[in-house]
């Protein structure tokens, strides 16, 4: 069963923001030349997320982050702020996970049509964010 690796990095330049990330999938998908398996798209951070979402209205992305807001209150006295003051991202990290994994169908991602893969910034803006898609045939 071979594996196929890739790491990229990104930047994001707002406190919360949702960064489309499926053109690069789909490139390391391809790279990968794996017809049937799995891709799995991971972020090595604790106050970021991956997640799949609609891909046509770009206010989900906005959306998104409102409903992550109003459920998880930033600076409402979280012991962690203590620390770095940051406790609110890592909730919301917690709540979407750190990864997604997608099956691939004929050497393609196998996503709805309305489905993108997104990186989810909690706690920015940071001037490398790692991202590392694995591909499993």
């Amino acid at each position: 069963m071979p594996v196929f690796r890739r790491r990229f990095e990104l930047e994001t330049r707002a406190h919360n923001e949702v960064i489309d990330l499926t053109d690069k999938v789909r490139a390391v998908v391809a790279e990968s030349g794996v017809s049937d398996g799995i891709c799995t798209v991971f972020t090595p951070h604790a106050t970021a997320a991956i997640a799949i979402n609609e891909n046509d209205d770009p206010n989900i992305g906005v959306d998104l982050l409102r409903a992550l807001t109003t459920i998880v209150v930033e600076h409402d006295g979280w012991l962690h702020d203590r620390i770095d003051d940051n406790a609110a991202a890592h909730i919301k990290s917690a709540i979407l996970g750190p990864s997604e994994t997608i099956p691939i169908e004929n050497g393609r991602l196998a996503l709805g049509t309305w489905q993108n893969v997104f990186f989810v910034e909690l706690d920015g803006p940071r001037s490398r964010r790692g991202i590392v898609v694995v591909v499993v045939g």
